[in-house]
């Protein structure tokens, strides 16, 4: 089965940066990295998981997508040679803290509301992301 490792959270100071990954494993046969569409999401506490952002690997990384809270600030990347996709996080806002989770879905279907945490299947176990002075 499709496992997702996040990394890269941390604490840090409002206005700087954070760059968090997710290592992704456990293709099946018939599976790759390509296969998925991947989000990051996140959530503080007693606040709903919100979806930020969710790229489709190849096409030169263009189908991406993005919550407005986060567009200019945030951006995903993939690497389809390390299996792993990446959030850049700038100016990062003490709203910013929160827990963040990766997760994938059958590229097939992401379309359908690539921002909705209900769509996707698969998921990581999160990274905390503090930002505080």
């Amino acid at each position: 089965e499709v496992q997702l490792v996040e990394s890269g959270g941390g604490l840090v100071q409002p206005g700087e940066s954070l760059r968090l990954a997710c290592r992704i494993s456990g293709f099946s046969s018939g599976e790759a990295f390509g296969t998925f569409a991947y989000a990051w999401f996140r959530q503080s506490p007693g606040k709903e998981r919100e979806g930020l952002t969710c790229i489709a690997p190849g096409n030169d990384n263009r189908d991406v997508y993005y919550d407005e809270s986060v567009r200019g600030r945030f951006t995903p990347t993939a690497d389809g040679a390390k299996n792993t996709v990446y959030l850049q996080m700038n100016s990062l806002k003490p709203e910013d803290t929160a827990v963040y989770y990766c997760a994938a879905v059958d590229r097939r279907y992401y379309y359908t509301a690539p921002l909705s945490p209900q769509l996707y299947d698969y998921w990581g176990r999160g990274t905390q992301v503090t930002v505080s002075s």
